[in-house]
């Protein structure tokens, strides 16, 4: 079983951003000496609790600070960008980390409608035109020619590399499935958005359909979940005390740096709130090592998948790294 990591840049409470950001980077050598397989970025914008805007320049720092690991955007909001911008962009971090970077594509704004306004006048055309957006920025970051008669067929992304970022479409719905089987390539589902609700199917979708690719003859998927392990289940629980304040909030449309454990159990909302969210809080993949670890086992084998990608959350970074440091471990990711 591979585990990879997915970095969400989470804003923490009475901090500056900025230490968000340094964290994320720095979690990114110890997830490689751990031996994760992969190290994703995420992109939101307007967010008050999710503050990694631009996981590409993220993404080029950590190519810096490591060496094995596969570095990967989750995702780059194509509807937002030129298609022929992000194949120049990917293609530079090729040049830094060869054979290492994977490009995520979502279709999803990250954000709420007049951010994706404020970002790109023409976001909801450049919405409905994704499948052709995707078809040629894999076109542009592979090097190979545009369907015959596209007004840029004479148009290259540069630099010239050697390698080429390996392409994923990420989803939380079978639209993505769907278009990531026509085209021939790898897709991962986000599991910890819907709380696993559509993933069978989605992945149904998905295998059944797809064609197979030059690149990718067979279909590679895998999902991202939420889990967050520490040596006892008390302490684990405290810990996810922070989440469901979040949540909490969340479902108030109300987006903040995350709490301390205690600070989030007295907040009044949190207690006002708390038996709502109970099944939240049940089907939260969230304990001891053991525990943690045997629930992605049973997650992985009844979608028939051998890699899961995890997100973890903690208001500590010490929490945060000792969870994955925990999962590693009950994983034997390093013999």
């Amino acid at each position: 079983m591979k585990l990879s990591v997915l970095e969400q840049c989470i804003a923490i409470a009475g901090r500056p951003h900025e230490d968000s950001i340094r964290q994320a980077i720095d979690l990114a050598p110890i997830c490689e000496g751990l031996g994760y397989h992969r190290f994703w970025l995420a992109e939101h914008h307007n967010h008050g609790t999710i503050v990694g805007t631009a996981p590409e320049i993220l993404m080029a720092a950590v190519a810096m600070r490591t060496e094995r690991i596969r570095i990967g955007s989750a995702g780059i909001m194509l509807p937002h960008y030129a298609p022929l911008k992000v194949a120049e962009q990917f293609r530079v971090l090729e040049a830094l980390a060869p054979g290492r970077i994977d490009l995520g594509l979502g279709r999803a704004p990250g954000s709420d409608g007049k951010t994706a306004y404020a970002l790109n006048p023409n976001a909801p055309l450049d919405a409905e035109h994704f499948p052709a957006n995707v078809r040629d920025l894999i076109a542009w970051v592979h090097g190979e020619p545009l369907i015959d008669g596209h007004p840029y067929a004479d148009i290259r992304a540069h630099p010239q590399t050697t390698t080429a970022p390996e392409v994923w479409m990420l989803g939380s719905s079978n639209f993505g499935a769907e278009l990531a089987a026509y085209l021939g390539m790898p897709y991962c589902f986000a599991y910890f958005i819907t709380d696993g609700r559509g993933t069978e199917e989605a992945l149904k979708v998905y295998r059944d359909n797809y064609r197979p690719s030059e690149r990718h003859p067979e279909p590679e998927v895998n999902i991202c979940v939420w889990a967050l392990a520490a040596d006892t289940e008390e302490e684990a629980r405290h810990l996810f005390q922070s989440r469901i304040l979040w949540r909490a909030r969340r479902d108030r449309g109300i987006f903040q740096g995350l709490e301390a454990p205690d600070d989030a159990a007295a907040d009044p909302l949190y207690q006002s709130e708390l038996g709502r969210l109970q099944k939240f809080c049940d089907r939260a993949l969230v304990g001891t090592p053991d525990h943690v670890a045997g629930r992605l086992r049973e997650i992985a084998e009844s979608l028939g998948i051998d890699e899961l990608v995890i997100l973890t959350w903690t208001h500590d970074p010490k929490a945060r790294r000792q969870s994955y440091k925990l999962l590693a471990k009950e994983f034997e990711l390093v013999s």
